[in-house]
């Protein structure tokens, strides 16, 4: 497969992961399926749902996360809020097109173009946040995010194949 082939996947994922509306309640359920993977899975990582305000509604940090995490988590939500689309898809467009961040000018020291953000979108509204992971590599925290919100939205997006790097 090559760059446009994965676009595609990830652009579908988006369209498909719309949410009907997006409450508290569901950003604690979210969460609380992100955690049990997590825990399950001995992941060392960090998982926050923010609204594009900058309101963190979930935050948790397993085993093995560290304050670096956390950073990530930071860098991943400014890009997904500057360019409205997940991270993976992010990094997708640019390595195809070889571009950078700073190519669009976005400090690489605040950004990060790269899986484990993706966009919380309601129908009719838009993009109102994000679901963040950080602490594997950048494909499997895109694939942990797409993993829970469509167990959420009980819905069956197109997956990445398992060797996409």
């Amino acid at each position: 497969m090559n760059d446009s082939d994965y676009i595609k996947i990830v652009e579908a994922q988006e369209e498909a992961l719309l949410f009907p509306r997006f409450s508290r309640q569901d950003a604690w359920k979210l969460g609380a399926f992100f955690v049990k993977e997590i825990l399950v899975k001995e992941y060392p990582v960090a998982v926050s749902i923010r609204l594009t305000g900058g309101l963190t509604l979930f935050q948790y940090a397993a085993e093995g996360a560290t304050v670096n995490s956390e950073a990530w988590l930071a860098r991943k939500f400014r890009t997904l809020a500057e360019l409205d689309e997940s991270g993976l898809l992010t990094f997708f467009r640019l390595r195809q097109k070889g571009r950078s961040l700073e190519d669009q000018g976005l400090d690489p020291r605040q950004y990060a173009a790269t899986g484990g953000s993706f966009p919380i979108r309601v129908k009719g509204a838009g993009l109102i946040g994000a679901a963040l992971v950080s602490g594997l590599h950048h494909v499997l925290d895109h694939e942990l995010l797409v993993e829970g919100i469509a167990h959420h939205l009980k819905a069956e997006p197109p997956r990445l194949p398992k060797n996409t790097d």
